[in-house]
C-alpha cells in the first residue's frame, strides 16, 4: 500500500491570484474607457500657433503704469474689472473669458463695455476654481491678462 499524500492548496492559490489580478486589470481598463478625455479647448492647436502674439500682449500689459485689476467680492457676488487710468480715456474693445478647467461646458465669454470700472455678476457661476482671461485692445494695441478666481 502506498501512503496517501496530503493535498496542497498552492496550485489553487496561484490560479486564484492570477484570476483576481486579471479581473482587477479588466475592471481598471473598463473604468479608463468610460472616462471622458477633453482637450482644454476645441481649437487648442490654433491657440498654440498664436502663442507669440499672446506673449507680446502679456508683456505690453505688464509694462502699463498701473496694473489691470480684477477684484472678486464674495458677499456681493460681483467681479469688478478696473482698467488703468492710462487706458480709461481710450476706446476699449475685448472679451472677458471665464474658463473652468474641470468642466469645459461651463466656459463662457462676456464682452467688455465702455468705461474703466466694469462690474460682472458671478451669481450664476458654480462655486469652485475659475480662470479669467481678459483679452482686449486699446489704442490699437492688444493686451492680455489672466487671473485665477475662486468662487465661494
Amino acid at each position: 500500500m502506498t501512503p496517501i499524500k496530503p493535498r496542497t492548496i498552492w496550485p489553487y492559490a496561484i490560479i486564484a491570484v492570477f484570476v483576481l489580478f486579471a479581473s482587477y486589470i479588466g475592471y481598471m481598463v473598463q473604468q479608463a474607457m468610460r472616462t471622458t478625455v477633453d482637450l482644454v479647448s476645441p481649437d487648442y492647436y490654433q491657440q498654440e500657433l498664436a502663442y507669440q502674439k499672446r506673449m507680446e500682449s502679456v508683456a505690453r500689459t505688464a509694462a502699463l503704469p498701473a496694473p489691470v485689476e480684477l477684484r472678486y467680492e464674495a458677499a456681493a457676488q460681483r467681479l469688478t474689472l478696473q482698467l488703468p487710468p492710462a487706458l480709461a480715456s481710450q476706446p476699449v474693445k475685448g472679451q472677458l473669458h471665464f474658463f473652468r478647467p474641470s468642466d469645459q461646458r461651463l466656459d463662457f465669454s462676456l464682452p467688455l463695455q465702455a468705461g474703466a470700472n466694469q462690474p460682472f455678476s458671478t451669481a450664476k457661476m458654480q462655486p469652485g476654481y475659475w480662470r479669467v482671461r481678459l483679452d482686449f485692445t486699446a489704442g490699437g494695441q492688444a493686451y492680455f491678462v489672466e487671473k485665477e478666481l475662486l468662487i465661494k
